[in-house]
C-alpha cells in the first residue's frame, strides 16, 4: 500500500469518530435545552412527598438526642429552593453519656433527582466562608453493623474567629449508598420524575462536627434511623411498615 493509499484509508476510518463526537455533543445541548424549557414548563410541580417525612426522624437514637432545630445558610436554602429539594432536615444531636455533639443534615431530592449534583461539602463550605483543607474517602460501620463508604471533609476558618469542621457525606441512589455524583447526575438523572414515584430519588446525608471522632460516632448511631425513613433498593420504606404496625404512633 502506497503512503498516499494509506492517508486517505485513515481519514476514511477518522471521519466516522469525528461524526459520532459531534453527533454526541449536539444530543447532549438538545437534551439539555429539553431539559431546562421542561423545567420551566413545570416549574409548579409540586413536591414528591415520602410515606414518612424527614421531620418523623425520632428524636433520640442509639444514645443522640435531638437538641435543636438548625437554620440553613441562606445560599443552600436558596439552591435547595431552586433545585426542588422534595423535603431535608437540619438538626443537631448531643450525646449526653459522652458529651458529644454533631449536626445532621439530610436532604432528599426526587422530583429533580440530579439536581444534588453540585450540591456537595465542597462547593458550600466555601461559599459560606470556609477554607478546604483535605478530602479523604473513607467508611464507617452503622449501629446496625453495616459499612458505608463516606467521604471526610476538613475545613476552617482564618483568625480572628479561627474555626474547624469536620464532614462526613455520602449519597444515597434509589436505596443504594454511593459517592460517585456521576451515578444521578446523568442523562437519566437529570429526566424529571413525572410519575411521582417517591422510590427514584437520591437523598445525600452529612454529618458535622468540630472533631472527626464526633461526627464518626453522631453518623454511626444516627444513620438507620435515617435510612429507616428512604426507600429501599425495593421500593420498601421500613419506618412506613413500623407505622403500619403501631397505629398508635401514626400521628
Amino acid at each position: 500500500m502506497s503512503e498516499k493509499q494509506r492517508y486517505v484509508v485513515g481519514r476514511r476510518g477518522a471521519a466516522p469518530l469525528w461524526l459520532a463526537g459531534g453527533l454526541v455533543i449536539v444530543l447532549l445541548v438538545i437534551a439539555g435545552h429539553f431539559y431546562r424549557a421542561e423545567s420551566e414548563r413545570l416549574g409548579d410541580l409540586p413536591p414528591i412527598q415520602l410515606p414518612v417525612p424527614l421531620k418523623n426522624l425520632a428524636p433520640e437514637i442509639n444514645g443522640w438526642k435531638l437538641s435543636r432545630e438548625l437554620e440553613i445558610e441562606a445560599t443552600t436554602r436558596q439552591y435547595m429552593e431552586e433545585n426542588f429539594a422534595d423535603d431535608y432536615i437540619s438538626r443537631r444531636y448531643v450525646n449526653a453519656a459522652t458529651g458529644m455533639w454533631a449536626d445532621l443534615y439530610v436532604v432528599y431530592c426526587s422530583t429533580r433527582p440530579a439536581a444534588l449534583g453540585g450540591h456537595r461539602p465542597g462547593v458550600c463550605y466555601p461559599n459560606n466562608g470556609w477554607q478546604p483543607d483535605e478530602k479523604q474517602m473513607s467508611e464507617f460501620r452503622a449501629a446496625s453493623g453495616r459499612r458505608i463508604p463516606c467521604l471526610v471533609h476538613r475545613f476552617h476558618k482564618s483568625a480572628p474567629n479561627y474555626s474547624e469542621v469536620v464532614v462526613l457525606n455520602f449519597y444515597i441512589v434509589n436505596g443504594r449508598t454511593t459517592l460517585d455524583e456521576r451515578e444521578f447526575s446523568n442523562w437519566l438523572g437529570r429526566r424529571l420524575n413525572m410519575e411521582g414515584d417517591p422510590t427514584r430519588y437520591v437523598a445525600q446525608i452529612q454529618v458535622s462536627s468540630v472533631r472527626e471522632e464526633y461526627a464518626r460516632a453522631a453518623i454511626s448511631g444516627l444513620v438507620d434511623g435515617v435510612f429507616a425513613l428512604l426507600p429501599d433498593e425495593e421500593g420498601n420504606v421500613q419506618a412506613a411498615f413500623s407505622l403500619q404496625a403501631d397505629p398508635n404512633d401514626a400521628s
